[in-house]
């Protein structure tokens, strides 16, 4: 449990997310991972409020009732038709599981597969800051750094790096985010199916953690759709569409980790909260849902990041090197500041001097074996904030890289 009780980049991150909205509120949140207040979004969930209370006892059945440890009977048959109308996913209710919150769906996830001294294995990192200390035991997790491939002008992306991703007995499930927070990585369609074909040959489980991708929010601007098949475990998060405060992700997966799931939550936290459920069960059933994701919320973030990066561009400009990863979805920018002299969490601390927050970029490779030091070099932004805050921040970042590069 050393793991969980000591000091952690995750706990960091919420410890200065916590002070900022409270005893700094003019600091300028270009770190973590919260959405947008996106009116048209909020609206949406004003609208099914008001439905609930309407309805005259859907309220009183969200907050009164307890549901069974694996979620709602209902909420997870309409879940698994979802998926099978508008994915032609093959699913049942037998393969949905709700958990409260996608990091405790992986923490749950890890520790069960990985029980019996088993690894889980990252193929591309960097990966999520809060993985990293999810582990009970030392020596769990082993990550692969991506290979850098330079892809235009201040523009790079990582590659899954085959020649070093080695699967053998030890492991226990091979395990990202898409699109990869940090980075906002989506792997090619080509690099998934060689992980389902390496997974699959070695019957060990591959795990999506799909928070900001598809099915919803969808934030992907690649294309890509991966379609869940048996073997596979996908984690689906209601934060990133606007909901994080309620804690609700659906994990789709074989009705053995379902089972799992299910008791290990019984267990942990006797229940979900039912909240989430409830506001998201008729949107199953209709269009809002989808549409929201396709013509609000993804063209919401593609218009933030285009801003953001123009303000980045024109305030570091040429005076160092610098480039940033392809963006391919979700809500960041990982910029990596190639000659800086001071480590990424030196000048984390300087930002944050001047009231401006990110999050350096070691804490997101985890379980390397050898020495890597281009994450010491880079910042994870998020550009979610109001954009006068976005380029304000910004301009103080650039004005600290150019001093510190």
């Amino acid at each position: 449990m050393q793991t969980l009780s000591g000091p952690s980049g995750i706990q960091e991150l919420m410890d200065d997310l916590g002070e900022a909205m409270t005893i700094y509120p003019d600091m300028r949140m270009l770190g973590g991972g919260q959405p947008a207040a996106i009116p048209e979004v909020q609206a949406l969930w004003r609208d099914r409020m008001r439905e609930m209370l309407d309805d005259g006892t859907a309220l009183d059945r969200a907050l009164l009732n307890y549901d069974p440890p694996g979620g709602n009977p209902h909420f997870k048959e309409a879940f698994a038709q979802f998926l099978h109308r508008e994915y032609a996913w093959p699913v049942t209710a037998e393969n949905i599981a709700v958990i409260s919150g996608s990091q405790t769906a992986m923490f749950f996830l890890f520790n069960y597969l990985a029980d019996g001294g088993k690894k889980i294995l990252f193929p591309l990192l960097p990966d999520y800051i809060g993985y990293a200390n999810q582990n009970l035991r030392p020596g769990m997790f082993h990550g692969v750094p991506g290979v850098i491939e330079e892809t235009g002008p201040h523009e790079f992306k990582y590659r899954v790096d085959f020649d070093r991703l080695k699967i053998d007995d030890s492991t226990a499930a091979m395990a990202l985010s898409c699109p990869t927070n940090p980075t906002g990585n989506v792997i090619t369609a080509d690099e998934f199916d060689r992980l389902k074909q390496l997974a699959h040959s070695h019957g060990t489980p591959l795990i999506l953690d799909c928070a900001y991708g598809y099915p919803f929010p969808n934030v992907v601007y690649t294309g890509f759709e991966p379609k869940w098949e048996p073997g596979l475990i996908f984690s689906i998060s209601l934060s990133k569409i606007g909901l994080p405060g309620l804690r609700t992700s659906i994990v789709v997966a074989d009705p053995r980790i379902v089972t799992a799931l299910r008791n290990i939550n019984a267990i942990v936290s006797l229940a979900n909260g039912n909240l989430g459920q409830s506001i998201l069960l008729p949107l199953l059933q209709d269009d809002r849902l989808m549409r929201v994701g396709r013509e609000v919320v993804r063209p919401f973030y593609r218009q933030r990041s285009d801003f953001a990066v123009s303000v980045l561009a024109q305030s570091l400009g040429e005076s160092i090197p610098w480039a940033l990863h392809r963006r391919d979805g979700a809500f960041f920018l990982w910029l990596w500041l190639k000659n800086l002299r001071i480590p990424a969490k030196e000048l984390y601390q300087r930002l944050k001097q001047r009231k401006v927050l990110v999050i350096p970029g070691h804490y997101f490779s985890f379980g390397v074996e050898e020495p890597w030091q281009q994450p010491a070099q880079c910042l994870r932004i998020t550009f979610s904030q109001p954009e006068a805050i976005v380029q304000e921040g910004l301009e103080i970042l650039a004005e600290e890289a150019r001093a510190t590069g």
